[in-house]
């Protein structure tokens, strides 16, 4: 299946100015998830980083809606009066006929308004409105299924917000709905059912039924034509939930999704062609200089080797400045997010380092939560012993120096032999003899409660990476979130990824990739797929993707053994950089954060809501699509230096010299990709606010 182009995935280029510009001032817009001010996935990332642009085009007109999670309001929410009066009493009129909803401000970038909903509260309606659903939809929800319960509650009430908004307007309203996910979806059918006037959009971020055919393993992006949807969702006891999701992407006015890949899936699962591709972007923040994020990577990097040395205290028989640090993060699907195929190219990978007799080790960290019942209690002793080490080094130290300076306070230089007496000595030895280990350093951090049957660590016995001395490449599983506060890893996600020197996420099934995406933004690069809608993006804007530090991992094309050859390639010719060269690397993946930037991919979602608005409002509002195949794009270059690796990318420079004196200029470099590059897209807003638009 060719991979057609669409109105998004063009180039960033692809969406031109509009002619006319619209006006917003009478439309007012509601962006509903179950993720707002409540994380449960990606989709609150999505939602929270997009909320401060959105707010800037769209001002006192935006309000996101969402559940009351009270836990969760306390620490995110600032509740306060609505400042729109029409909202005002919509909200009033509800909470007087049993609701109760809530309105405040949510506490990150962009301040946004919130209108949250205590679907708990109005449980004692679910039958009736179950009821209802069948009789206008022919969807049935079974009990037991709390999540779908909720959605049943949460998609009655916000149409019932919406209505009731469109009520107390006294001119005709244009109300612009944006839902994300099944779980906000009836809000739409209703909205349509009832016809409001109301333009809807509906975005998924990752089918269903998709995400479930993946897990069981079967061979999904090649027999996307042949699936029986109905009998597979059916099979899988998720019929009603597809079943909404279906009819959501149906009913809606425009229907939009995350990635190229993900828009293929839904044309065959859900039956309908996204209108629009809306990518995922992040709030990038850009570096005035830029060895700045290169030191915090160095910084960062150090911290993640004081827990090497604990972690592998009595085996620390390799080189830590020869040390390459990769991971993989994420939920703990272990073939959706390849898992599987990292661990059987990191034993090729050892194979290949210890033929070739490499003095680089590499170690491989897995962050993916699973059920633990806490920290295993040689890793914590390895910490402790590494720490008892520092503190009789400084001891011994103190006691040298003290000896050093009275020395030369009375003018003699210091007898080397007397400086260390019998006792610094003794320190010593008990010092060195407490790192004598009888076991090898563990490879999973927590004691697991299913150790027999987890599929990370069934692997690893089954390829032999024990962490044993002879072994190039050491693993640690983490299955735990990270965390600054925790005793064994003191570091948040964020110091953690600027500490490795590549992220690594082959997944087979991945709709966008936020963590690809940030590596990016962080300056690391990364390995992930041409089945991901991150390799996907790239691989169409960058001319050489490995030449920035982006490798795509073919798992399209090729069989599980080649792709695993691939991969496997990738990691030796990456540990075969020298550090100037995995310094220039890092340079360029950092350049590539505007492509990533909301202020360019923000765009989209914009094209969205104008689309929706001209086809529900066509009296008022116009919209012309552009024809896809006529507009003029760009790409990334090759860069015009030194290849950031031996091989992979040597075909992108005219040197071919591995020489460490080679000279390299950043600046240069860095102002031949900017005339490449056009400057980010700054949405248009309302006049008199102050923030300017992309053609001033």
């Amino acid at each position: 299946m060719p991979l057609a182009r669409s109105l998004s995935v063009t180039s960033l280029s692809g969406l031109e100015d509009w002619d006319e510009e619209f006006d917003l001032e009478d439309a007012v817009l509601f962006e509903v998830a179950w993720e707002v001010a409540n994380k449960v996935g990606g989709i609150y990332t999505v939602i929270q980083t997009k909320a401060r642009l959105t707010a800037e085009e769209w001002g006192e007109n935006y309000f996101l809606v969402g559940p009351y999670v009270e836990s969760n309001v306390r620490t995110q929410v600032e509740l306060i009066e609505p400042t729109n009066p029409i909202l005002k009493r919509t909200i009033d009129k509800m909470n007087a006929s049993g609701c109760k909803v809530y309105f405040g401000r949510w506490l990150i970038e962009g301040s946004p308004y919130v209108v949250l909903i205590d679907v708990a509260f109005t449980a004692w309606s679910l039958d009736r409105w179950k009821s209802e659903l069948w009789e206008n939809f022919s969807i049935g929800v079974p009990w037991f299924d709390r999540e779908a319960n909720d959605a049943v509650l949460f998609g009655f009430l916000t149409a019932w917000l919406l209505g009731e908004y469109a009520a107390q307007c006294e001119e005709p309203p244009h109300i612009l709905a944006h839902f994300h996910e099944w779980l906000a979806g009836l809000g739409l059918m209703l909205c349509r059912r009832r016809q409001l006037p109301v333009a809807t959009i509906f975005t998924t971020h990752a089918t269903l039924l998709g995400r479930y055919l993946c897990a069981g393993k079967v061979d999904f992006y090649n027999n996307l034509a042949e699936f029986n949807v109905d009998k597979e969702a059916g099979d899988r006891q998720i019929y009603h939930r597809y079943c909404l999701e279906r009819s959501a992407a149906r009913c809606a006015h425009v229907f939009t999704t995350v990635s190229q890949i993900t828009a293929i899936e839904a044309e065959y699962l859900l039956k309908r062609k996204p209108d629009i591709i809306t990518p995922n972007g992040l709030n990038v923040k850009k570096f005035s200089a830029m060895h700045e994020f290169q030191n915090l990577h160095a910084k960062s990097k150090n911290r993640i080797q004081e827990f090497i040395r604990g972690h592998f205290y009595g085996h620390l028989d390799f080189n830590l400045d020869k040390c390459v640090f990769l991971f993989i993060a994420g939920r703990y699907e272990f073939s959706n997010k390849g898992a599987d195929i990292f661990l059987e190219a990191l034993a090729r990978l050892n194979y290949l380092l210890r033929v070739n007799h490499s003095d680089v080790t590499v170690v491989a960290f897995f962050i993916m939560p699973a059920r633990t019942n806490n920290f295993n209690v040689e890793t914590l002793k390895g910490q402790a012993v590494r720490k008892q080490l520092w503190d009789t080094a400084q001891t011994v130290k103190e006691r040298f120096g003290k000896k050093l300076y009275e020395s030369l306070l009375v003018g003699q230089l210091p007898d080397v032999s007397k400086m260390l007496d019998k006792e610094d000595f003794t320190m010593m030895k008990r010092a060195i003899f407490s790192t004598q280990r009888q076991c090898q350093p563990p490879i999973c951090t927590h004691n697991m409660l299913e150790d027999s049957s987890d599929p990370i660590l069934n692997c690893i016995r089954r390829i032999g990476l024990f962490n044993c001395s002879a072994d190039r490449v050491k693993v640690i599983f983490h299955p735990e979130f990270l965390s600054s506060t925790s005793p064994l890893l003191p570091m948040d996600y964020e110091e953690f990824v600027r500490g490795c020197h590549l992220g690594v996420f082959p997944s087979y099934y991945e709709p966008w990739g936020y963590t690809p995406a940030e590596c990016t933004v962080m300056g690391i690069p990364s390995i992930s797929t041409n089945l991901s809608g991150f390799g996907c993006f790239m691989e169409e804007h960058i001319a050489d993707p490995s030449a920035y530090g982006i490798y795509i991992l073919d798992r399209r094309f090729r069989g599980v053994d080649e792709s695993c050859n691939q991969l496997t390639s990738f990691l030796f010719q990456f540990c075969k950089q020298s550090r100037r060269q995995r310094i220039i690397q890092r340079n360029r993946t950092e350049r590539l954060s505007d492509l990533l930037d909301w202020r360019y991919l923000g765009r989209y979602y914009i094209s969205a809501r104008h689309m929706a608005l001209a086809k529900a409002f066509p009296d008022t509002y116009m919209y012309e699509a552009q024809d896809p195949t006529s507009s003029s794009g760009f790409r990334y270059p090759r860069p015009a230096s030194v290849p950031p690796s031996p091989s992979l990318s040597r075909h992108s420079s005219p040197h071919h010299s591995d020489d460490e004196d080679e000279r390299y200029d950043e600046d240069l470099e860095a102002e031949k990709d900017r005339v490449n590059i056009r400057q980010p897209f700054v949405a248009k807003t309302k006049a008199g606010d102050g923030v300017p638009s992309e053609s001033d």
